[in-house]
Parts: C-alpha cells; structure tokens; sequence
C-alpha cells in the first residue's frame, strides 16, 4: 500500500533566497493562497526575525490558511523563536521549524561551538518552542556533511525534547544519491526514537542532484519532502515540487508513495511564481517548461498523433496544461470575466475587479483574444503591485534608421508626476536612461531577455530585467503587446524591488 510523502514547500522562504527574488507581502499572500489550493501540505512562509517586512507576510498568511500547516523559520535563539511564534500564533495549523548546523566545518567556523554547545542549544530551542506548539521541526543545517553518529546523537536528543518532525538538509547540494540514501538509512536504524518523529529532507541542486536525492531519501524512508516551485532557490536552487510529485504520480510501481498535491494546479503555480518573482523557467526544464510536451523531430510526432503515450510518459493535462482554454475578448462582460478569474484562482474585491476590467477592456481593444496568461499578468501588473515607488504613466519612442532614438517619459514617484527624455543607442536604451534620470537610479542593468507569453503576432512580449546596487540584485519583469512599453515596465518593476530591498533588508540563511 502506498504511503503519504508530506510535501514542505519553501517557495516563500527558501524560494526568496534566489537573487532577486524579493516579493511583496500581497504578492507571497498571493502564492500562499495558490499553493494552498496546490494542496501542500506544509508552507514554511519566512523567516520573520530577518526583517519587518517578512514578520508581516508570514503574519498575513497565517492568518488567511486554513488547511495547510504554517510553518516559520527561526534559528535556536529565544529571540528567533519568540519572532516566529508571533507571527504564526493565529494560524490554524502552526508549525515552528528551529534549526542548527551539525557540521564540524560550520561548528569551527561557523558557528564557533562545540559538539556538546550544539546539542544543548538544539535541546533548548525545542522545548521552548513546545511551550508555544507541539509541532516543531528541527533541522540540522549541513546534515549531509555532518558525523553519522553525531547526526544521529542531535536527532535522538531533539526527538526526545519534543520535536515531532526531524529534518536532514544537504544544505550545499553536496550529496550523491546513493549516498545519501544509505545516510537515511543510518539515520533511522541508529536514532533509537526515530519512530515519534517524521523524518524530513531537503536538498539543494548544487550538483544537479536535488530531486534525485530526495527520491532515493524517499525510497530509503524519509516521509517528508522540502521542496520549491520551479525548483528556485539559494545558488542552484532547491528540489523541484513538480518533479518529485511527478515522480511519485509517474512511477508508482517503483515508487511506493504518494502526496495530496492536486497536480492539475501545477502549471497555474508554476507560472505564478514566475510571474510575480520574474524568474523564467527554462524551456527544457522538467515537468513546467515550455518545451516539456513540444516535438520537432517529425518521427516523435509522428507518434504522438498515433498515441501520445509513445512520446509522452504523462498527459498534459495532468499538469494543469490543457489546449482547451476558455477566450475572452473586447465583447465579454464582467461577470464573465469574474467567474473565469475564479476559475484561475484568483477570488477579486469588487474593487480590485473594477482594476482588472478596466485593464482587461484596455488590452481587448489591442488584441483580439485574451488568453489565461494574459489576464494573469492584468492581475499581477494590477493588483499586486498597487502601492510600488515609481509607476509608468507614460511612454512615448521615437526611433528610425534615420533617426537618434529618443524616449519620453512621465513617471509617477510617491504619487508625484514627473516628466523627462532620455536618448540612447536604440528605443529600449533610451527608454531606461529616461527612466534611470527622473528616478535617479544608480543601478546596473545586468540582464535583458525577451519573449512571448502565447503565440501569435499580437502575442504580449514579457521582459525580464536584472539590476544590481550597491550589493541588492533585484529582478523586474513587465508584459505588454508593444515589446517596447514591456520592456519599461520591466525596468520601473525591477527599481521598485530594489527600493523594496533597501527598505527591508532580509537577513540570509542556508
């Protein structure tokens, strides 16, 4: 009989971690209420001692679940913990997720503790978060690279303090499959009270290896699986959510579990948190990317139109990824629109659905239909990112072969209209130095790129920015049918997350 894998996603904590992957606290409640609806079973919202802004994101989504356990993230400090509780105390489900480092290279430099400092503190840090909850998890930070029985020796004494779920990271990615399943293994025949405990992995993708090591953690035993959307994350990022379900809901002859994930909302999530944190998916990436269902050899497609199991291991449709999708155009009504909003996930204000409509009917008038991900970046575009610095009032290009490009513009700063124009070596250069002046930006451009939200000539172009200053690495990213427009809106977007950033300084860790 298959048993039930426990999905932790980190999207919201881990996740951020990416460089430039600064959200917002409407646009985290956002993806809260997406995975949710995902089905996760644990969400680690944040770190809430690391700034304000998180302390008040992982407050908001506390308040909003009410199916998935809400975990917050704090080191072993009474300061951390209280910092965590406070944030998640109204939470229907509340988990306090403590961690310490293990290992001896983190323990010399790290930390500069002995073995014994390490277990009184992980020890401590669990039972005084018992006094808040009795669902607590402990991790031991570098778990991967730390002493088998030492390992085991910190598990035993944090399962006996209280914690009911134990967690073994490869915090640097370091681990090989094999290996890391016969560390498992260690794990539960050496820690005599493994039982009262869930044992939990979460890998990092350092060596390419995340979702392999969690799979063979899975096969070894481990029942709880720390993963993130698309896989983003600290360096190469974390355990790919889509990939371990997929594996498990693919493979169940060989892989003898399951997970509650509806994965019919997998697509819809994936391509929220690449909206909203501007992070592309790679086109040949696994399970979500663009070319995951696509075949160009013609002897591929040729038998996929006589079987689509020839080709394809698992249907589209599955994923959420389905060809059938409901059009809009200038001619709908706003009731219509609504109730396909809901559809899609998205449960608007009467208010907010005053914005959307309006944006919607303004799109409608520029092209002739208006597909899912369209109205998607409409809701983005519209209502996540309603109270920014800088908004792009106006654009106006001149440029030619003949011509020295030159661009105006009037930018809203605070709610104060500015105007100015900028030249450059082509529109989209001059676009951004016009913008940089009136925004007196010191900032870097260290990314462009450029593509299609849905085929089709009048297809919305969506740009993604990365910018860096004085350290801060944020990512823009703005859609529009003139690529143009697009890609200032990207720019505005990528300034408005770097002053995010200043403003809320995130403190880092692994």
């Amino acid at each position: 009989m298959s048993e039930n894998v426990i999905i932790f996603d980190t999207t919201l904590r881990d996740g951020e971690q990416s460089p430039g992957a600064s959200m917002n606290t409407a646009e985290k409640l956002r993806l809260a209420t997406q995975l949710e609806k995902l089905g996760v079973d644990v969400l680690e919202a944040g770190f809430p001692v690391a700034s304000e802004g998180d302390f008040d994101a992982v407050t908001n989504i506390a308040a909003k679940l009410k199916k998935t356990e809400v975990a917050a993230l704090a080191r072993t400090s009474k300061g951390d913990l209280d910092r965590a509780w406070g944030a998640i105390q109204n939470a229907a489900k509340p988990r306090i997720h403590t961690f310490i480092a293990t290992s001896d290279i983190h323990l010399e430099y790290k930390l500069k503790m002995s073995r014994e400092a390490v277990v009184k503190a992980a020890v401590e840090a669990v039972k005084y978060s018992r006094s808040f909850t009795d669902n607590v998890e402990f991790s031991a930070e570098d778990g991967s690279r730390s002493d088998r029985d030492f390992l085991c020796k910190v598990f035993e004494a944090v399962i006996e303090a209280g914690a009911t779920t134990i967690n073994l990271p490869d915090t640097v990615g370091y681990a090989i499959p094999e290996e890391f399943s016969d560390l498992v293994k260690y794990v539960k025949s050496h820690t005599p009270n493994i039982h009262k405990a869930v044992l939990s992995v979460h890998c990092h993708n350092d060596l390419g290896l995340a979702t392999a090591n969690t799979i063979a953690a899975i096969n070894a035993g481990a029942r709880q699986a720390e993963v993130t959307i698309n896989g983003i994350g600290e360096r190469a990022g974390n355990t790919s959510l889509e990939e371990v379900v997929m594996a498990l809901h693919t493979r169940p002859n060989y892989l003898p579990a399951s997970t509650r994930i509806k994965t019919d909302q997998i697509y819809p999530t994936s391509r929220l948190v690449s909206m909203i944190t501007g992070i592309m998916v790679q086109p040949n990436k696994a399970i979500v990317g663009a070319n995951a269902f696509a075949h160009e050899a013609g002897i591929h497609q040729d038998g996929v139109l006589k079987n689509p199991m020839t080709y394809e291991i698992m249907k589209p449709e599955t994923i959420g990824l389905s060809a059938n999708k409901l059009v809009l155009g200038k001619h709908s009504g706003r009731h219509a629109l609504r109730s396909h909003l809901k559809d899609l996930g998205y449960d608007l204000s009467d208010e907010e659905l005053k914005i959307v409509f309006k944006k919607f009917k303004e799109l409608a008038d520029k092209k002739k239909h208006v597909v899912d991900e369209d109205l998607e970046v409409i809701v983005t575009e519209g209502i996540l990112r309603t109270t920014e610095i800088f908004d792009l009032e106006y654009l106006h290009v001149t440029c030619g072969t003949t011509v020295l490009p030159m661009a105006s513009v009037k930018l809203s700063i605070n709610g104060r209209s500015v105007r100015g124009a900028g030249y450059g070596n082509g529109p989209i250069d001059a676009a951004f130095n016009a913008i940089a002046k009136l925004a007196g930006a010191g900032s870097e451009l260290l990314r462009f790129s450029i593509s299609a939200i849905t085929g089709g000539t009048d297809a919305q172009g969506e740009v993604t920015v990365r910018l860096s200053e004085n350290g801060l690495i944020a990512l823009g990213r703005g859609a529009d049918p003139d690529i143009i427009t697009a890609s200032a809106k990207a720019y505005v977007n990528g300034l408005n997350r770097l002053e995010y950033l200043k403003a809320h300084p995130v403190e880092v860790v692994a």
